[in-house]
């Protein structure tokens, strides 16, 4: 492999530095300077050379990772990744069938929207969408966060006051880990994680440390090992694991919230998935143990990725704190996505919608399983909105990269995991193909990609 000195062209423009810095990567593998597996420049060196903050280069190069331009791992570098010249950003426009990006089917919110912006203009609060919001979030949207949790997360009742509104469950998590953490500390996370809350961990300066994993995702003596060994006081828990869609049990869910006990340990649950979950019965970590753990759930993956709508519920000896977080990220909580989100819980209508999606996302299921039977890992649940390959790491790269040159985009097989940890495979998303028809093709293509027989046309004339 190569190692580029790679010095970027950016354009002119007011776009941030990093928007800019990836633009040029891109622009640069798909003219070839930079061909597949060339190493770039290490953030410092980069920054250095560009004059800029190290923070700028690491953020450029982790929205790249996301966009599937590039691949990462810490100690080894950032390299330009196979077929990185159709990144992720452009390639559902390309035509290709996306099965990388984690979203519900839009039809229904899209339906729905229709006929709720008519509607919004005629309420008595819309002109409050303009002022700054209470630090926490309105009333109005509080109480439709706790109805949203009590219907489709399996809270009991829940005191609207314990609630802060954000942005989407990324600015949920990021409040609760400013809240809660500090620049060099260290933060338990399952070996394959939501990318997103390795953004933030490095982001904030933080590390992240692997817990080993079963078939319900993290568990109780990987916890135990892994805050002992670092030193860590919080972890980031996901009970819908995501890349592995692996569901904890109500007894997995017990040890957990035990094992965090005795340890003196703050959860950061993400419960982003909990609506595909709805009436299995299995309590929030929050419930079990509410003097330490961080809840956290948003609206993007039940209704729509756009409505960027979430809902935090700290520890309450950690409320204020959360409420100064908050402060410092956005100063305050989203408002007009508030009032269309509250809109839609008051009249029912974000029940329906999330029903819709999840009859969509199960067929999507049905389909996933039946076209690759025998190769996907069993899914616990009759919905999802991803399943997962196993796969060691050298076949998860090749059958990527064969997809792609099949027409279908698939997550970057390294961006969830961390280093050194036995878990490798591809995750495949169900819920942004276009139609069921475009998803069965894709899955058709992916399964033809399985065959290690499968090699791509070279074009050798």
């Amino acid at each position: 492999m190569t190692t580029a000195s790679w010095r970027p062209r950016l354009i002119d423009g007011e776009a941030p530095v990093y928007v800019r810095l990836v633009a040029a990567l891109e622009a640069d593998i798909v003219a070839g300077d930079l061909p597949a597996g060339t190493r770039l420049p290490t953030h410092r060196q980069l920054a250095e050379e560009m004059g800029v903050g190290v923070g700028t280069i690491t953020r450029a190069y982790a929205e790249a990772e996301s966009r599937g331009l590039i691949t990462a791992r810490v100690g080894a570098g950032s390299y330009v990744a196979e077929g990185g010249g159709r990144g992720g950003a452009t390639r559902a426009t390309d035509g290709a069938i996306d099965l990388a990006r984690n979203v519900p089917p839009p039809g229904p919110a899209e339906a729905a929207l229709a006929r709720t912006l008519p509607r919004l203009a005629r309420r008595a609060d819309v002109a409050d969408t303009l002022a700054y919001p209470p630090p926490a979030g309105s009333q109005a949207a509080r109480r439709a966060g706790a109805l949203w949790l009590t219907r489709m997360a399996n809270w009991p009742a829940i005191d609207p006051g314990r609630l802060i509104c954000t942005a989407g469950a990324q600015q949920a998590i990021a409040t609760a880990i400013l809240a809660a953490s500090r620049p060099g500390d260290a933060m338990v996370t399952e070996g394959a994680t939501f990318h997103g809350a390795r953004m933030l961990a490095d982001q904030a300066g933080l590390s992240c440390v692997p817990a080993e994993m079963d078939a319900e995702g993290m568990t109780p003596e990987g916890l135990t090992r892994a805050a002992r060994e670092s030193g860590a006081r919080i972890a980031y828990v996901l009970p819908l694991q995501n890349p592995t869609s692996r569901l904890m049990g109500a007894e997995r869910r017990r040890q957990i919230v035990e094992a965090a006990s005795k340890l003196d340990l703050l959860l950061v649950e993400d419960d982003l998935f909990a609506a595909q979950a709805t009436g299995l019965g299995l309590p929030p970590l929050a419930v079990l143990a509410p003097e330490r753990t961080f809840y956290v759930t948003s609206l993007s993956k039940a209704l729509a990725p756009g409505l960027r709508v979430g809902y935090l519920a700290p520890p309450p000896t950690w409320f204020e704190r959360c409420q100064d977080a908050l402060r410092a990220i956005a100063f305050g909580s989203p408002t007009f996505g508030a009032l269309i989100a509250t809109d839609w819980i008051e009249r029912g209508e974000a029940f329906e919608i999330a029903g819709a999606v999840n009859a969509e996302l199960r067929r999507r299921t049905d389909m996933a399983r039946a076209a690759l039977d025998g190769v996907v890992e069993p899914v616990a649940r009759p919905i999802a909105s991803h399943i997962w390959l196993p796969l060691s790491e050298l076949d998860a790269e090749r059958v990527a990269g064969q997809a792609l040159r099949g027409g279908v985009e698939l997550t970057p097989p390294r961006s969830p995991f961390l280093d050194g940890v036995p878990v490798s495979g591809l995750r495949l998303c169900l819920g942004a193909a276009a139609d069921e028809e475009a998803l069965g093709r894709g899955l058709a293509i992916v399964r033809a990609a399985l065959d290690p027989a499968a090699r791509p046309t070279l074009p050798i004339v």
